[in-house]
């Protein structure tokens, strides 16, 4: 099955770059020019992966990245020309799996969207044999990848999903942030050990009653993060 990818950004020239590039590998590849069209073709098809700018006239990236995450799990990569720290924090605040920026080498792009594919591709075969997880309250269904408190579903992103379920599955261990940045988001992603820490912070505004007195996320100071009820 070929592996189907969305471009979306608003300088024609990147994207026919992209898209000539990805063809030779053997993909598909879609295109789209601005925030609104690329999220009605995220709705209308399914897809491997979405490459997203962040500067896109009528929704920014990061605003479409958000609304995809509402209604979907594809692993998004976002495209940005400033290589400003915040900006890269932001865009994974929104919802993405990782980021690029530009100007880029298509190589980099290539094995980028290769890392992310096989990450989530590994994750999918390692749900299939995995099951649904009851902790008090908290239901983790693997396969479905979903999450319910006292019956009520919580809408969590790819990477909250994956950082929740890794701790759930080994309750009481103690992960370091470099830890978990390595497990959950792979050795080649570029990001820093802040990028762990926003994520535990909305997990916690998600799934706790109260996040500043966790009941399932605990942190040990200095050290890291771990589960336990």
């Amino acid at each position: 099955m070929a592996k189907r990818v969305l471009v979306v950004d608003d300088e024609k020239l990147i994207v026919k770059g992209i898209r000539f590039s990805l063809e030779q590998d053997g993909m598909e590849v879609d295109c789209a020019y601005d925030g609104e069209e690329a999220l009605k073709m995220v709705k209308e098809r399914e897809y491997d992966i979405v490459l997203l700018d962040v500067m896109l006239p009528k929704l920014t990236g990061f605003e479409v990245c958000q609304q995809i995450r509402e209604f979907s799990t594809v692993p998004v990569v976002m495209l940005t020309a400033k290589g400003d720290d915040m900006d890269k924090i932001l865009g994974l605040e929104y919802g993405a799996d990782d980021y690029i920026t530009k100007p880029f080498n298509i190589l980099e792009v290539k094995a980028r969207i290769k890392a992310v594919m096989r990450r989530t591709g590994k994750k999918a075969s390692e749900q299939e044999k995995s099951k649904v997880v009851e902790v008090g309250d908290l239901v983790l269904d693997c396969e479905g990848r979903r999450v319910s408190i006292a019956g009520r579903e919580i809408n969590l992103t790819a990477k909250e999903f994956d950082v929740l379920e890794l701790l759930v599955f080994n309750p009481n261990k103690v992960y370091s942030r470099e830890n978990l940045l390595n497990i959950v988001w792979g050795y080649e992603y570029p990001g820093d050990v802040r990028t762990v820490d926003v994520h535990i912070r909305r997990l916690r505004e998600k799934i706790e009653e109260n996040p500043s007195e966790p009941k399932y996320v605990h942190t040990k100071w200095g050290v890291g993060y771990y589960f336990q009820h």
